[in-house]
């Protein structure tokens, strides 16, 4: 007797939410994954457990509206540098506090 497995097909919540996690984490979302939903699960579960900011070395919003608000307090400009590096922006707030 043979064992015949039959493969589901990704449901539309699924499909959606790997569609934004593909946006979140900047990669692609495979075709061949999303016709079948363990991969997809799977596909999922790896993509989630990333975080979108490790790869991202840009000072957050909120660094750099606390930044604006301290140079107007402060009179003074925040650099150009500091707004492509999370670091230096730290540093700078740090400086400027």
């Amino acid at each position: 007797m043979e064992s015949i497995t039959y493969v589901l097909p990704a449901t539309p919540k699924q499909i959606a939410y790997a569609r934004s996690l593909a946006l979140r984490n900047q990669t692609l979302l495979p075709w061949e994954v999303q016709q079948d939903r363990r991969s997809l699960s799977a596909w999922i579960d790896a993509q989630a457990k990333l975080t979108p900011g490790a790869q991202d070395s840009r000072p957050t919003s909120k660094q750099v509206a606390f930044a604006e608000r301290l140079a107007r307090i402060k009179r003074r400009a925040v650099p150009d540098e500091c707004f492509r590096d999370k670091g230096l922006m730290s540093k700078w707030i740090d400086g400027n506090k």
